[in-house]
């Protein structure tokens, strides 16, 4: 998972070049475990990995390049990425 992470986070360094490296990953980081419990607290079984990486991979494509604007909008992760 480690492997992984570590490659989305240079995905997401790529698409958005106002993250650093460890703000980047810190998004994956946050975004992997929420769509975990999320998905969990929703009543749906685990689908590995596989299905986390596949979403996580979808949000870089799509919010990627503005997703340092999210936290000026969102004061709960402000903290955590400051």
């Amino acid at each position: 998972m480690k492997t992984k992470i570590q490659e989305l986070a240079e995905l997401l360094q790529q698409s958005n070049e106002n993250l650093s490296e460890e703000k980047a990953r810190t998004w994956i980081e946050l975004l992997w475990s929420d769509f975990e419990s999320t998905y969990a607290r929703a009543g749906y079984s685990y689908k590995g990995e596989e299905m986390t990486e596949k979403m996580v991979r979808q949000w870089i494509e799509s919010y990627g390049s503005t997703l340092h604007e999210f936290v000026a909008r969102n004061p709960k992760y402000k903290d955590l990425l400051n």
